[in-house]
């Protein structure tokens, strides 16, 4: 008690010796013990301010300010510890009891326990020795099975089956990487598994990159063969259509006799699914098994977008490098292989969109199809502007259209390279206007303007039936001798080859109704090249009437045949010939053919103006008339006579009759010039009465021909026949009844009338003839055409 009281008389102490910061930082220190927290900070800052006295001695105030209060409640449970220590002495003897009781129980179990022990403990060794022999067991079988794993593997990466020998060491991975018992075989598994899946990942790439060499090769075949099957299939259409056309002809020359059937053939290959359906492709050997087989073992490697980025890239460069056009070989040799190349490429590419399973897609094959049509196109466009020759231009069209029709059967529009096509179609039909221009000089030079023999019955079909230029459907016997040279089926046969040249470029082009445009472009042909050749070959060739006459016989032949040239290209159009019919207009050859007959009719006048000379041998003063013609007329007739018998097998009656007709039209304006002109200065009636007679053996020659024709050729001498007749007329003065003159003198002007009718002298107007008529009365004929010459003075003044 008397310690306790010292230990209360420390803490004033403290208390007084300490200044206001000493008290502070007690206050804090305690208050950090007595909640527990960490006294680190205290003790760092002690140390850092070198006094680590004043630490001690605040704890040893703490410390004993602590004492007084364990104290306090010490003598608090005095008692209580007082009264528990009483408790656990009278608990002393029953602990001890308790124990001895422990000490026999335990000595009991010992006896009782021991043997058990030593069956427990041989018991666990046998099951430890059984654990051990099961785990053997199972590492052993885990092994069999590893093994088998692996040598199945083995076995199908042998034999190149590699989707069997990933999803072997796919299995292995999962199922016995992790539990491999050996350490040794784990490494090696690790190890092999990544060299095997990198081992078939090279394995299938080459296999690949060796497939994306043969695909080329392949493709171009493939496409070769895709337009030759289009090909053949348009060349069956063709064949068809002929079928049809014929039986339409058949049917429009009333042939009811003819028994016709179309057949329909089979579409070899170029039905169904097209080309190469089945795995291997056909008999081209198309195999997309090395595709498929890569990118399935890509798939399966999770390598699948890495696989159709590498493919997609590389049929893009496959594609670019089609799209090379040599310099070195001109484009018309290597324009097939060219196309063929690229309709083969987007073949595979539409299988493969169709069978790949999501290997390409359609946005890319549409991007690739719009890359290749806009590189075709200018490939086009380019060779299209440096070709100066027709065919080659349509050998080329020919084949993009049926490339076209090719790609069109897998879905791909081609209406960009048929525009390329309608593009061009003027400057085609421009070369062959050329080519045929040419051809058609050459025909006309190399003819010799004579009729054209024909010896056999195939020349008569190639040169007349086979267009349609025949005048009897009745087959002439042989030798036949043609009305006309061999001008005509020379021309015709070009003008043949224009028409089915237009057509074939303008057909498959995507234009349907063609046949306004095939026709304008005829028109062209025969209005201004075949028309103007032969205008140039009249104008400049031509200089005998027997060359004049053959041509002018070649017209008419020519007209018949451009109803055959317009027909014909109707019917390749496909348009109902009656729509043909509908459509024509003129002659195209009109000025040819009225230069012909010009050209005839001026060598015929120039003939005939030679034995007209003999006019000037008429006596004009004549003492009685002649009553066999002059000679002039007899020798124009006998000319005419001759002319006609030669110009009746060649020329058709019509033409004849026109040239006729401006023949004696120019002898009847001869025969008025004569008696106009200045070398007959007076003519009596016996002269008039002879030239009378000329002119009836004239129309004597007219009325021979034919009774109509014969009134029509002797209009042509209605001025010399009227103005005769008036000379000859008992009332000359009628001339001046206004319905008289025009019913019988409408071709005479009165002023040649009148110097005509002034030369008139009858026979008392004769020298010394007034002798012995010496007041007779004047002729009244005489006196009545002294009136109306005086009349038509008046009338012309």
């Amino acid at each position: 008690m008397n310690s306790t009281r010292t230990r209360r008389k420390i803490a004033p102490a403290a208390t007084e010796n300490g200044d206001s910061a000493d008290k502070l930082d007690q206050m804090l220190l305690s208050s950090a013990v007595c909640n527990g927290e960490d006294l680190g900070p205290f003790i760092r800052k002690t140390f850092a301010s070198g006094k680590p006295e004043t630490l001690l001695h605040h704890l040893r105030h703490f410390a004993r300010s602590k004492e007084s209060e364990i104290e306090e409640v010490c003598k608090a449970h005095y008692q209580d510890f007082i009264m528990a220590v009483d408790d656990l002495r009278s608990l002393l003897s029953d602990v001890d009891s308790l124990k001895s009781s422990l000490s026999d129980s335990n000595s009991k179990l010992q006896s009782v326990g021991v043997p058990l022990l030593s069956s427990l403990d041989s018991f666990v060794e046998a099951r430890n020795i059984s654990q051990n022999v099961n785990l053997a067991l199972e590492s052993v079988s885990t092994c069999i099975r590893l093994m088998e794993f692996c040598f199945r593997s083995n076995y199908h990466l042998s034999n190149d089956n590699f989707y069997m020998a990933l999803k072997c060491v796919d299995s292995i991975e999962s199922e016995f990487l992790n539990q491999t018992p050996s350490m040794t075989l784990k490494k090696m598994l690790e190890k092999k598994i990544p060299e095997i899946r990198s081992h078939i990942e090279r394995k299938v790439s080459k296999e690949f990159g060796d497939w994306l060499v043969e695909i080329r090769v392949v493709s171009r075949n493939l496409g070769q063969l895709a337009i030759g099957q289009a090909s053949s299939a348009r060349q069956r259409e063709e064949d068809l259509r002929i079928k049809q056309r014929q039986a339409e002809e058949q049917s429009r020359l009333s042939l009811r006799d003819c028994v016709y059937a179309l057949e329909e053939e089979d579409e070899d290959g170029f039905g169904g699914g097209g080309l190469g359906d089945d795995g291997a492709g056909g008999a081209l050997g198309f195999d997309l098994t090395p595709l498929y087989r890569g990118y399935h073992i890509h798939q399966t490697l999770g390598l699948e977008d890495r696989f159709k980025q590498y493919y997609f890239e590389n049929r893009k460069l496959q594609l670019t490098s089609d799209f090379q056009v040599s310099s070195m070989t001109p484009f018309l040799e290597s324009h097939q292989t060219f196309f063929a190349q690229i309709a083969g490429f987007f073949i595979v590419e539409d299988r493969v969109l169709r069978t790949g399973g999501g290997l390409i897609s359609k946005m890319e094959v549409e991007n690739l199809w719009e890359t290749a049509v806009s590189k075709m196109c200018s490939v086009l466009e380019d060779q299209f502007s440096r070709m100066q020759t027709a065919n080659h231009l349509l050998l080329i069209k020919d084949y993009v259209s049926l490339l076209g029709v090719t790609l069109r059967r897998y879905g791909y529009p081609v209406d960009a390279l048929l525009d390329v096509l309608s593009k061009h179609r003027d400057k085609y039909h421009e070369l062959l206007l050329s080519d045929c221009r040419k051809q058609i000089a050459e025909a006309l030079a190399a003819d010799k303007f004579d009729q054209m023999l024909m010896k056999k019955e195939y020349e008569y079909s190639m040169n007349v039936l086979s267009f349609q230029i025949q005048t009897s459907d009745i087959v002439p016997a042989f030798p036949y001798v043609a009305p006309f040279s061999s001008t005509v089926p020379d021309c015709c046969r070009i003008v043949r080859s224009f028409i089915e040249d237009s057509v074939s470029f303008m057909s498959y082009g995507g234009q349907l109704d063609f046949y306004d445009v095939v026709k304008k472009y005829l028109d062209r042909l025969l209005g201004e090249v075949l028309d103007g050749a032969l205008l140039k070959l009249i104008n400049s060739s031509i200089h005998g009437v027997s060359q004049a006459m053959q041509v002018a016989a070649n017209m008419t032949v020519l007209e018949r045949a451009c109803d055959f040239f317009f027909r014909h290209a109707a019917q390749l159009s496909g348009i109902p010939l009656r729509m043909a019919e509908r459509g024509r207009r003129q002659f195209p050859l009109s000025n040819a053919r009225d230069a012909a007959e010009e050209m005839l009719s001026g060598l015929l006048k120039t003939k005939v103006d030679g034995f007209m000379i003999l006019i000037e041998n008429v006596n004009w003063m004549a003492d009685e008339p002649t009553q066999s013609g002059n000679e002039y007329v007899n020798e124009v007739i006998i000319y005419l006579e001759t002319l006609v018998s030669t110009a009746q097998q060649i020329l058709p009656a019509q033409v004849l009759k026109r040239v006729l007709q401006d023949v004696l039209s120019h002898i009847s304006e001869k025969i008025v010039g004569a008696l106009h002109g200045d070398s007959v200065k007076r003519f009596n009636v016996n002269a008039i009465m002879g030239i009378d007679v000329d002119i009836r053996l004239l129309e004597s020659f007219a009325d021979n021909q034919s009774e109509e024709d014969g009134n029509q050729l002797k209009t042509a001498l209605s001025e010399a026949r009227q103005l005769i007749n008036l000379l000859l007329s008992n009332h000359p003065e009628n001339f001046l009844n206004p319905v008289i003159r025009e019913r019988s003198y409408n071709a005479l002007d009165h002023r040649k009338v009148v110097t005509i009718s002034e030369k008139l002298k009858d026979s008392s107007d004769r020298l010394f003839g007034t002798f012995g008529s010496r007041g007779a009365k004047q002729n009244p004929k005489k006196k009545s055409l002294d009136a109306l010459i005086k009349r038509l003075k008046d009338v012309g003044s």
